[in-house]
């Protein structure tokens, strides 16, 4: 291939400058065969650009989308995945009989008359496409061909024997060309989970059996009972990945694992506990492939929208989101302080853990080993000059005190706390030993948050609400029988669950006057909800009856989240 006729096709698909120009130059020179990857490393130019002036020389048209296609049935058993994951090509077959094998680097077609020569094709086409897509093309084939998780464990009924010496053979190796049953049983299971959108992944022992669950938006599903038999091997195989300490089975622990799913890179979190019948895991799944959710993307009504604008535009003071473990209030800080990350701020955080990397803010880890704690490291991010704070979490009174002294000395700080309504926090923090005169000299506002699962589009049904729904909702201008509502079925797109993804409900408290000189008076949350009611705060479940009415989530879902 001529360096010059490829700038020259280059340039018709992109600008290149001098300086880019003498690069890709000094790359075609020195990098030989590996000049596509180490463009592509370089970032010089798009990588469609650069496969459209690849395939204008090689004669061989570009493909931007890899179109769904079928497999002959032993096609898995016949190549390896990593033989075509290393060289980037994928054979896809259509539903005409066509062949057509996509490629990344047209230099390299070694690789594809192997493939042509196993699989015994005299015919057949090629495309280019990008890394991504021919990934993706890839594991979906891949993953039409294998079994389900169920029969995968049927399989390895009668191998008891032989899946523990497997399991120590490659307790030291993150080996995933192993065809050790249980590396590909965990591997399938963490896939799995990913596809099904899944947050945790339970591993539980009981007397007799071995229970596998996933929670998907924050409802636990069963999904596998492997036998008793393999719970050794399943727990210690996810330890090692975890690089825990596979011998201590008497102590709880906690690990942390890396693995990339095609394009997707999913942080775990592995913790384990000793129970009467066995190690218990539970697994937790960050995704960090995916993008942060801006505050629109929530399902905020534009009162509740227009509202936290202002609150995370204020200059200084004190902003909580409250709710329980997984109501979404870190996702909804982060979102806020995308909002208002710019140049001319500086955004500090102290978290434990830091869930998403945030570009521009500087995020510190909690570390107890070191001494980083919430109060220690706020006390450092004080002097950092910031104007903007996030405490993952107000856990103790110093940490209180500190985000205190720092809402009044002229800084913005989100926080959150465990409480059940917005009125809660302030009886909370009185709890944790703040003084009332504080709270309502710092304190602008306590968002109270939950997630309800929102129905699928495909299969939600249509009905009339009865005279008891009415009641539970305190709907009281609606006749029995002619209110309409929706509720969940359940379909393949679904997985039979009825709902997909979920939106938040807010409780939002500000603090006026009123409320102030309340606070002053008594830490009751009863009488503090009572006076924000007066003033037209919309509580948890209010705001959950209009997702109803708007047919976006059940009734159920809404009982199930607000307690009243």
């Amino acid at each position: 291939m001529s360096v010059e006729r490829f700038l020259e096709h280059l340039s018709q698909k992109t600008f290149v400058d001098d300086d880019a120009l003498e690069t890709i130059k000094d790359l075609y020179q020195h990098q030989g065969d590996n000049f596509s990857e180490a463009l592509l490393s370089s970032k010089l130019v798009p990588e469609e650009a650069m496969l459209h002036a690849l395939g204008a020389i090689y004669a061989i048209p570009f493909e931007p989308e890899l179109a769904p296609a079928t497999t002959w049935a032993d096609f898995t058993e016949t190549v390896s995945i990593h033989f075509l994951k290393k060289f980037l090509l994928v054979p896809l077959k259509a539903e005409n009989g066509r062949t057509t094998i996509a490629l990344h680097d047209p230099a390299d077609l070694q690789a594809v008359d192997d493939v042509a020569a196993i699989l015994g094709l005299d015919d057949y086409s090629l495309v280019l496409s990008s890394k991504g897509k021919i990934l993706s093309a890839i594991n979906a084939l891949y993953n039409q061909s294998q079994d389900n998780v169920q029969q995968m464990v049927e399989d390895l009924e009668g191998n008891d024997s032989n899946i523990i010496m497997e399991i120590e053979k490659t307790a030291d190796l993150l080996d995933d060309t192993s065809d050790a049953p249980v590396i590909r049983l965990v591997n399938h299971i963490i896939s799995r989970s990913v596809k099904a959108n899944a947050s945790d992944i339970h591993i539980e022992p009981f007397q007799e059996t071995l229970k596998v669950r996933y929670r998907i938006d924050g409802i636990l599903y069963e999904m596998l009972t492997p036998p008793k038999w393999i719970q050794s091997a399943l727990i210690s195989r996810i330890k090692v990945m975890a690089k825990m300490n596979i011998a201590e089975k008497r102590a709880p622990q906690d690990g942390r694992l890396e693995v990339r799913i095609g394009e997707q890179q999913i942080d775990i979190r592995v913790s384990t506990v000793p129970t009467s019948f066995g190690e218990r895991l539970v697994m937790r799944l960050l995704n960090k492939s995916g993008s942060l959710l801006k505050l629109m993307e929530f399902g905020f009504s534009e009162k509740d929208l227009t509202l936290i604008k202002e609150l995370i535009s204020l200059n200084n003071g004190i902003v909580l989101v409250t709710g329980p473990t997984g109501s979404g209030k870190t996702t909804t800080l982060y979102a806020a302080l995308s909002a208002i990350n710019s140049p001319d701020k500086n955004i500090i955080t102290i978290e434990d853990p830091v869930e998403y990397n945030l570009m521009g803010i500087g995020q510190i880890q909690v570390n107890r080993k070191t001494g980083v704690t919430f109060a220690a490291g706020l006390r450092s991010i004080v002097r950092q000059d910031p104007d903007v704070i996030l405490i993952g979490e107000i856990r103790d009174l110093e940490t209180a005190e500190i985000a205190i002294q720092s809402a009044l000395t002229g800084h913005l700080v989100f926080s959150t706390l465990h409480t059940n309504d917005s009125a809660g926090a302030v009886t909370r923090l009185t709890d944790l030993g703040v003084e009332p005169y504080l709270i309502t000299s710092s304190v602008k506002a306590v968002i109270a948050q939950r997630l309800v699962r929102v129905l699928c589009e495909t299969c939600k049904e249509a009905y009339c609400l009865s005279e008891t729904e009415l009641g539970y909702l305190k709907i009281q201008d609606r006749t029995p029988g002619q209110c309409k509502a929706f509720k969940a079925k359940g379909c393949a797109n679904c997985f039979d669950t009825g709902y997909t993804g979920r939106q938040a409900i807010l409780e939002i408290m500000e603090i006026n006057e009123e409320l102030k000189s309340m606070i002053l008076t008594t830490s009751d949350s009863n009488q503090i909800k009572s006076l924000a009611l007066k003033h037209g705060m919309e509580t948890l479940r209010q705001n959950g009856v209009a997702k109803v009415l708007a047919g976006i989530t059940t009734v159920e879902e809404v009982l199930r989240v607000t307690q009243e």
